[in-house]
């Protein structure tokens, strides 16, 4: 089962975002986009849309899964080359560049309680939040309010 999150980029009050639906958790994609996100790379990764598993580079085109590949085809070693780089890479792997999935593109809200409702019909259980070349962060489950994604990283290593 995916622990889902959100991923946004604001622009003004104007909020950009999409799904994601692997490893939402602050230990995972939170720590991923703080450590390789900066603001011009996370507007990049918001526009190529829905995500299904957040890698540390957004990465080229590349097969969805493995199992998706036509043993058939004549380009069969090649499609599992691609693949098999991606993996070993962390290349991001998008619904629509990635599966030709339609209708995957990111959404627009023009409050950030717009926002927080997405959030909310997604399942998600974190999002996180580029303003002003800060990550945020918050989680569904706890209602915790946004905070700075540094901060609440820092806080799982005072936990551990």
């Amino acid at each position: 089962m995916g622990t889902r999150s959100r991923i946004a980029v604001m622009h003004g009050e104007v909020c950009k975002s999409v799904y994601c639906h692997w490893d939402g958790y602050l230990e995972h994609n939170g720590r991923i986009l703080q450590e390789h996100y900066d603001s011009a790379k996370a507007n990049h990764l918001v526009a190529l849309g829905d995500i299904s598993s957040l890698g540390a580079k957004i990465g080229d085109a590349h097969p969805f899964s493995k199992f998706e590949i036509n043993t058939d085809s004549p380009d069969f070693d090649n499609l599992m080359a691609v693949h098999e780089q991606a993996q070993a890479e962390g290349w991001t792997t998008f619904y629509g560049r990635d599966r030709g999935e339609e209708d995957t593109g990111f959404k627009s809200d023009m409050t950030f309680a717009d926002f927080l409702a997405r959030v909310d019909g997604c399942g998600a259980e974190y999002y996180y939040v580029m303003r002003d070349d800060v990550w945020y962060t918050g989680c569904t489950d706890t209602g915790s309010k946004l905070v700075p994604l540094a901060e609440a990283l820092a806080s799982i290593k005072e936990t551990a």
